[in-house]
């Protein structure tokens, strides 16, 4: 069998990013939507399409396209008209849904991500457009038929369209990554994929390297996950390859990704526009959007991710590294936000947080919020190392631990009760550290006759007769000197 020469084709990907919007009401009523409710609870004659009713449209969703545009750099359109899209599900309780056709919110944005080789590269986003979300059909709790929960129907969404720029896996999962920290942060959508708050969709294609024209595009469904985005585009890419290897055709299609199996399946022939019928909605009249809504939403917006990191690593002087964990989290990038205010040592802030406490945080399974101590005891334990009164394994290792049992307590008090208070006083270390010189007179010779590696022996059991309360810093500079003149 021949060998296929998979590099020689370029992946072509854009992504559809569906958020669902954490707004109180639906879309175009009043009734509420939580997740985990009771099937077919949270409907109301208007999200069920009774004959009659008439939608109103939830000022909040406005709202939250408009951030999600500054956000995205895109440019906010003033007339926002509604559109119908005809399509026939079961679980689309009217027959069709609720959207923006030719008038979304925003359109020509773009967004920073990193590529493959750890390289900026922009991304550009088509438009963002708001719309209301389907029922949800259930297949795996009856044997024998398909389920219908219309809590779901009716349900904000933004749906995040970008253009075709992705040409590997990595840079679909970065800006994946980053649109749901983004959202999180503009506390717009939760960004949970395994819940299906945030779905995404990928159209993928392939073409042979040094290709003008793009080729027939494949839509792929039900990724519920950062890494199986990455593993169905790389399973779909390899299936189009082989596809054209074998002197087939690739068929404009929408295909389901089965995780299990690591593989997609057709679902359907994929539609155009036409297909769905788009006619403007005729119960809602176009909402429009001044530049000073625009302006007053703008003013309220919260720092971004992008933002953040560039202040840790620019002002801050942190790693890229310390700078993307701390951003990973929100509540976690907040209350760094306050550490620091209390602890201005910027790096051994973020060493602390994002090590013994994110460690204890993981271990417990709970959010920052959920910490025993305070934010202020944390700030004495770093400022106690800071001063090199403590260590940092007696730190770790002994007081935290002892702050988590007992949250009240002044965390010096602590310290000094456990007996890992440092011993800076140079009579004291000079008294132990003569002591160590006595006992060990080979040690001495040997060092003395050129084997300065024996350093770290004197100094181990200076510690030792210490009992770890030696300071490092002043015992390894008395001690050089006390050896060299031994």
């Amino acid at each position: 069998m021949e060998t296929i020469d998979y590099d020689k084709y370029e992946l072509i990907v854009g992504l559809e990013i569906h958020t669902q919007l954490k707004t109180i009401t639906k879309a175009y009523s009043s009734d509420a939507y939580e997740y985990g409710h009771g099937a077919n609870t949270q409907t109301c004659p208007i999200s069920l399409g009774h004959p009659g009713t008439l939608p109103v449209p939830n000022m909040r969703v406005v709202e939250s396209g408009i951030k999600l545009g500054l956000a995205l750099n895109c440019t906010i359109r003033e007339r926002n008209e509604y559109a119908r899209k005809n399509y026939f599900y079961a679980d689309l309780p009217k027959g069709y849904q609720i959207t923006q056709d030719t008038t979304p919110i925003c359109t020509d944005g773009f967004i920073v991500v990193k590529d493959a080789n750890g390289e900026d590269k922009r991304i550009g986003i088509t438009r963002i457009h708001m719309e209301e979300d389907s029922g949800k059909s259930i297949h795996d709790i009856d044997p024998f038929e398909s389920l219908i929960d219309l809590n779901r129907a009716g349900v904000p969404l933004l749906e995040i369209v970008s253009e075709p720029d992705f040409r590997s896996v990595e840079e679909a999962y970065n800006f994946l990554a980053e649109i749901r920290r983004m959202v999180k942060y503009l506390d717009i959508c939760d960004g949970n994929l395994e819940e299906g708050s945030m779905r995404c969709d990928a159209n993928i294609s392939v073409r042979l390297r040094g290709e003008d024209t793009l080729r027939t595009r494949v839509e792929v469904k039900n990724m519920n996950s950062l890494r199986n985005v990455q593993r169905a585009i790389q399973y779909e890419a390899k299936r189009q390859v082989e596809v054209y290897e074998a002197g087939g055709d690739v068929f404009q299609e929408t295909r389901n990704y089965d995780a299990g199996k690591n593989i997609t399946v057709v679902m359907r022939t994929k539609e155009d526009a036409h297909d769905y019928r788009y006619f403007p909605e005729p119960d809602i009249q176009p909402v429009y959007v001044y530049q000073k809504d625009v302006d007053a939403v703008k003013d309220a917006m919260p720092e971004l991710p992008s933002e953040m990191y560039k202040r840790y690593v620019n002002e801050y002087k942190l790693s890229e590294y310390d700078a993307s964990l701390l951003i990973e989290d929100k509540e976690i990038a907040h209350y760094y936000g306050q550490l620091i205010a209390l602890v201005p040592n910027y790096k051994m802030a973020c060493n602390y947080l994002m090590g013994t406490v994110k460690s204890y945080l993981n271990e417990k399974a709970i959010s920052i919020g959920e910490l025993p101590i305070t934010i202020e005891k944390l700030s004495a334990l770093i400022k106690l190392v800071e001063a090199d009164k403590i260590s940092h394994s007696s730190a770790n290792q002994k007081l935290f631990p002892a702050m988590i049992a007992d949250p009240t307590a002044d965390v010096t008090e602590l310290a000094n009760s456990l007996n890992i208070m440092q011993e800076s006083d140079s009579g004291f270390l000079e008294t132990v550290i003569a002591d160590v010189i006595s006992a060990h007179p080979s040690e001495l010779e040997r060092y003395k006759a050129g084997q300065k590696q024996l350093m770290g022996m004197f100094m181990g059991q200076v510690m030792k007769a210490s009992k770890g309360k030696a300071d490092p810093k002043v015992t390894s500079k008395l001690l050089a000197e006390m050896l060299n003149k031994a």
